[in-house]
């Protein structure tokens, strides 16, 4: 009997948490490349970190594709490993890797043929687009090392294996963390790169990961499979009829986030600093929502397969419970630690007064948030992608770059900090409401469905 079919049977509780735990560290060792990078680059100046701050919403594009088709591996592989059919899911695995390389290879090759135009236009001025440059080169030439890998990886978690995807980030977090000062300050034998340097750390770190996916895929798993052309194109139609909308979905957060730095730097270019320190820091405060979704989708997607509705739907509802009770204690522990928080990005006292603003405003609603987040990925393993694209595109562009807009003209900066808390607060609520009606169908007694 496979690993696969352990989602399939025991308590939800336990089995979210054997899933989840290593999705936590998993996420904070995603967390530990940014904060490093973050840390040290802001040794070196505000100019360097706002740099490195515009560069954010692009790598998150590029990571949001990679998030997109790794939804569509594990929802897609989840509902073959849990009807019982393991050998077209290996061939499925194969066949979107190689929709991956196509992607990746596109996306790097255009991004590194545009990057002043596009920063550019994002709002870099003549002091930081040589900056940016040198980070964003390196990056698209290696970023090919990163997407295969977290596809890669999101086969392995939907055949219950997080341990390893989650040892390996460790690993690979540990070296990035290791090269960074040595590279960018120049120690020792190393030469000082500062900005090319932090990205020449995490591609070295990106190598790590690439490898041991590829053994782990093709030795200990083994989930791949020949090339069949008889099924490469009903599985890439497969792959990116979840892979489309998801990563649309993910694409609006960094376009978002682009226009709000926009806005932001209009206004003061520390402000972009902070709002670029504070998104790394959101990142860990959400850790538990993001270890969450990485352990829901393939446990609804293996559970739908086999026909477990009323499983799915349970893990669902109590995930979006913790997250809501979690995210409120984590925000009043928050609130009186925000300065000293803030100090720790930044010498700067306008940037730590900005930072300080962002985590006293914007964290008040991450639970509401989680509800968001929680039910668009879950969406996806209900294969109702649409569904959950339309979710985030009204968070985003009906409640909150308005509000942004709105509140940058009344309070200015502060305005912007208030303006998202409250635009998800509105959308977290309808979520909720939204997530007990696609639960409510599968937990009803058979003679109360329509």
């Amino acid at each position: 009997m496979h690993r696969e079919h352990d989602l399939l049977s025991g308590s939800i509780a336990g089995t979210l948490a054997r899933l989840a735990l290593p999705n936590l560290f998993a996420v904070l060792s995603l967390l530990l490349y940014h904060l490093t990078d973050t840390f040290f680059i802001s040794r070196l100046g505000t100019q360097p970190l706002a740099a490195l701050s515009l560069t954010f919403p692009v790598t998150l594009v590029v990571s949001s594709v990679a998030l997109g088709l790794g939804a569509a591996m594990s929802a897609q592989l989840g509902r073959l490993l849990g009807e019982g059919d393991r050998a077209q899911g290996r061939q499925f695995v194969s066949h979107g890797l190689l929709l991956t390389m196509v992607v990746v290879g596109v996306f790097a090759f255009g991004g590194a043929l545009t990057i002043d135009p596009l920063f550019r236009l994002l709002g870099a001025d003549e002091a930081l687009i040589g900056l940016v440059h040198d980070y964003m080169l390196i990056w698209y030439l290696g970023v090919g090392l990163l997407v295969l890998p977290m596809v890669g990886n999101q086969a392995l978690r939907a055949t219950g294996n997080t341990f390893t995807p989650a040892l390996v980030t460790a690993v690979a977090a540990l070296v990035n963390a290791i090269l960074d000062p040595l590279l960018i300050f120049g120690i020792g034998p190393f030469p000082r790169l500062e900005m090319q340097g932090a990205a020449i750390a995490t591609v070295i770190s990106w190598m790590l990961t690439f490898v041991v996916a590829l053994y782990m895929l093709t030795g200990r798993h083994r989930l791949l499979a020949r090339i069949n052309p008889a099924r490469l194109r009903d599985h890439w139609r497969r792959m990116l009829h979840i892979a489309r909308p998801a990563t649309l979905s993910n694409l609006l957060n960094p376009v978002a986030n682009g226009v709000l730095i926009a806005l932001l730097a209009r206004m003061d270019t520390d402000a972009v600093a902070a709002f670029g320190a504070g998104t790394r820091i959101e990142s860990l405060l959400l850790i538990l929502v993001t270890a969450l979704c990485g352990a829901l989708t393939p446990f609804i997607a293996q559970n739908l397969g086999a026909g477990q509705q009323v499983r799915a739907a349970k893990a669902l509802m109590g995930s979006i419970h913790v997250v809501l009770l979690a995210q409120l204690g984590i925000y009043l522990l928050l609130w009186p630690l925000a300065p000293q928080l803030a100090a720790l990005f930044s010498t700067d006292p306008n940037v730590v007064h900005y930072l300080t603003l962002y985590l006293r405003w914007v964290p008040a609603a991450y639970g509401t948030l989680g509800v968001v987040i929680l039910l668009a990925m879950s969406l996806n393993a209900y294969h109702r992608p649409m569904s959950a694209l339309m979710l985030n595109l009204a968070r985003l562009a009906l409640l909150l770059l308005p509000g942004a807009w709105l509140g940058s003209q009344w309070l200015g900066v502060e305005g912007v900090f208030i303006a998202i808390p409250l635009a998800n607060l509105a959308m977290g609520g309808a979520c909720y409401l939204l997530a007990r009606q696609v639960a409510e169908p599968a937990t009803l007694p058979q003679q109360q469905r329509a």
